[in-house]
């Protein structure tokens, strides 16, 4: 039986979703639903049991959930807005809850794959290699990004980072991102400002070493993804900490112009000024170094960027489609 907290979320509820193609339904998702539509998300999934997540570690600690029954605890569920304030939300949230599960699975001898995060990376100063030897000098550009690597300090400083794994995820894009509003990915902004404008917005570069639209990032396909965790659930011997990106950085342009392409409509991008509040704290360039990742034997099968938002524009934007729906 398998975990998932995060589970009706983006990756969680895609991660589910590709256990059931498996044939795996004995999973057990754990979420916060809130007022949010991210309940859609769970329409076409099998599983056990959900539970909410204030509920989950005292039914977890008071065994009402059995240790000896779980496979492993996939522990995606976080606060990931990058512009959140509270800072101790944050660390409640982001933080504290995932020591408290980490503690439990290393006691019980449970693997845990826990979901870290490309902004703990900052700016980019120090680079995007994943060793744990190079987290503290890192410095993230926005309090999302701390929470993270608060975490990440603390499994190092306390010695289970070799008993635990955690995954660095980059600009990850795809079906059931559609309740994260501000936060979902351009790729499905973009794609409703076409529909209703005929024209996709980004911002101006603030930096004269990059021309508006040709800022970077490494854009990585939720399908792409839910296949690498997969591999890691499958080798829990495969700790520490591991970027999951593409490997290879694209412009906004070409991801925007991929989008028009899938559409079959001209070209048409607006350039905006930056809000206030991500001047600053924005990313110019993010690539992950994935060679830690090969050297471990997982198979990295990531489709060409044309191709992925093809898929997500045909198949599920165009369709209304979550993941099942096919």
């Amino acid at each position: 039986m398998f975990i998932i907290t995060g589970g009706a979320g983006f990756i969680g509820s895609a991660l589910a979703w590709k256990l059931n193609q498996l044939g795996v339904e004995e999973i057990i998702l754990v979420d916060s639903l809130g007022e949010s539509d991210k309940w859609k998300n769970l329409r076409a999934l099998k599983y056990l049991d959900y539970i909410e997540k204030d509920d989950f570690l005292w039914r977890l600690f008071d065994n009402f959930i059995q240790a000896d029954n779980i496979t492993g605890i996939i522990h995606l569920g976080a606060c990931s807005s990058t512009t959140e304030k509270n800072a101790s939300y944050l660390a409640s949230n982001n933080f504290d809850y995932s020591k408290q599960l980490a503690l439990y699975c290393v006691e019980n001898e449970i693997p845990f794959i826990y979901a870290s995060s490309a902004a703990t990376y900052g700016g980019g100063e120090k680079g995007y290699k994943d060793d744990e030897e190079n987290v503290d000098s890192l410095r993230p550009l926005n309090m999302y990004g701390h929470s993270k690597q608060m975490f990440d300090q603390w499994a190092i400083r306390n010695g289970i980072m070799d008993r635990i794994t955690g995954i660095k995820f980059f600009n990850v894009y795809g079906p059931n991102e559609y309740h994260k509003g501000n936060m979902a990915s351009m790729v499905y902004k973009a794609y409703y400002q076409i529909k209703k404008d005929g024209k996709a917005r980004l911002f101006k570069s603030g930096d004269p070493d990059y021309k508006d639209g040709e800022q970077k990032r490494d854009f990585v396909y939720i399908k792409d993804v839910v296949n690498v965790i997969l591999q890691f659930m499958n080798n829990p011997q495969l700790t520490g900490l591991y970027n999951l990106g593409s490997g290879q950085a694209n412009t906004w342009n070409t991801l925007i112009g991929s989008i028009f392409k899938a559409m079959k409509i001209k070209k048409n991008i607006e350039y905006v000024d930056m809000q206030e509040e991500l001047k600053g704290k924005y990313q110019y360039f993010t690539q992950a170094d994935m060679e830690k990742v090969k050297s471990t034997g997982v198979e990295l099968e990531i489709t060409p960027i044309e191709k992925a938002v093809k898929d997500y524009v045909i198949n599920y934007l165009e369709k209304d489609n979550f993941l099942g729906d096919e």
